[in-house]
Order: structure tokens, then sequence, then C-alpha cells
């Protein structure tokens, strides 16, 4: 039998021996990570790597990603630490994922620092702005007809999820997609969501069914009402580029 987690560590130590490079986080990231998976998913390892120092000063900068592998089964690729803590400036909602995944392949205390720095810069408007786009492009391009892929309902239903746990709590959401099924969620929307993950564990990525009427309506009112929110927040994002600076110093050394 295939050890996926050993094959991962053993590419994430090549990665650092050919690329020159130390990382500071790898975690897997997309359907595994938020807990609804298919029979046929790959892997989506991401990672967050430094360089040494010397190569930040250089006139000719070094490319700020990684693309390491992709195939049926294994999709790797990082961010340099450089491009991670411009991204957290951002409030990019991708970051706040990567740190937050359940499924952690390795990590380091540095990174541990930049977690806690990184909260600063949380955005709800960039964030729901993010989310909202996501459900929105994968409702116009592959919820439209009779027959979808389920997995799409779920890129639709995830983000709208997300949205609404941070209109309530007003700090990052978690990744697993059961953290984010609240207790007040209506129950025919529960009921179908729960039946929606029961097929969805036995169906492979490119099979089609059916539409569900009661999470196709939900999906079609929460975008509007998401995008809503979102235009009508204030600008919150963080311009203070002070605690981002100090930790790229320390890690750096």
């Amino acid at each position: 039998m295939r050890d996926i987690e050993k094959e991962i560590d053993d590419k994430l130590n090549e990665i650092e021996a050919k690329e020159g490079v130390r990382i500071l986080h790898a975690i897997e990231s997309g359907s595994r990570a938020w807990g609804f998976a298919s029979p046929d998913s790959d892997y989506d390892v991401r990672f967050v790597y430094v360089r040494p120092k010397e190569d930040y000063l250089r006139l000719d900068e070094v490319r700020d990603v990684i693309e390491w592998q992709l195939d049926e089964v294994l999709d790797i690729n990082g961010w340099d630490l450089k491009k991670a803590l411009r991204m957290f400036a951002k409030g990019n909602s991708v970051l706040f994922e990567w740190s937050g995944s359940p499924i952690v392949y390795r990590t380091t205390e540095e990174w541990g620092r930049i977690r806690e720095v990184s909260k600063q810069y949380f955005s709800e408007k960039t964030a729901i702005y993010q989310y909202y786009g996501t459900a929105n492009s994968t409702y116009q391009e592959y919820l439209q007809g009779d027959m979808v892929r389920y997995k799409k309902y779920f890129y639709a239903l995830r983000p709208l999820l997300a949205a609404q746990y941070i209109e309530k709590n007003h700090v990052a959401p978690p990744v697993r997609f059961e953290e984010l099924l609240v207790p007040d969620l209506d129950p025919k929307l529960r009921e179908a969501i729960d039946r929606l993950l029961e097929i969805k564990k036995q169906t492979t990525e490119k099979e089609e069914n059916p539409q569900i009427p009661e999470i196709r309506s939900f999906i079609e009112a929460e975008i509007e009402r998401q995008k809503k929110i979102a235009d009508e927040l204030p600008d919150d994002h963080n311009k203070d580029w002070n605690a981002l600076n100090r930790v790229f110093a320390e890690v750096l050394g």
C-alpha cells in the first residue's frame, strides 16, 4: 500500500535540498483538509519556505513560488516567506486557510510566531469578498445545469458558510467544513447537506448527479446576501507593516 505521508515528507526534503530553501510550514489544502474528499481526490500539498538571507538582497530577484509536482495523486507547490507575509498584509484568505489547516505535514516555531502576528491582519471585508467571489464563480460556471458535479456544490457551499462564520464571529473561519455547520443552520438545508456529504464520499470527482433544490436555493440567495454585506463593510485593513517586518527579520536572522 502506498505510504502517502512518507512520500510527501520525502518530496518536501527533496525540495529543500534541490531548491536551497527551508520549509517553515507544510499542510494539506483543498477537499482533504476541508473534510469532503472523494475516493479519487488528489493531495493538495502547500508550503511556505524561506531562502538564505543573501537571496533577499539580490538585484535579480529569485522567483517567489515553487511549483514542484502536479499529477493525478500529488499537487505540490509553495510560496516564499516574503510573498506569504505580503499576502497576509492584504488579508488574503488562502494564507489564513494554510495557516489553519487541520492536516499539517511539518511546521516550525517560526511559523507559530508568524501565525500569531498574522491575526492582526485579518480583514473581514477582504475575506468575505474573496469567499463570495469563489462561491459566485463556482455557481456561474458549474451549477447552472440540471446535472452537476457534487464536488462543485462544496466549492460554493463552503465559502458561503465561511463568510457567515466571519459575519458572526469576526475572525478567520475554521478550515474543516463540519465546523462551519452551525447549530442554527436551517434544518432542511442541514439535512440536504448531510445527504450530499454521504453521496460525495462514494462518488468520483467528475460524476454528475441531479441538482438538489434546497442547496441550490441557499447558494443563490446567500451569494447575493454576502455580496451586499461585503460592499457595506468598512475598509478594515491593517496598514501598519511593522509587525510583519519584525517577524520577517526574525526569521531571516
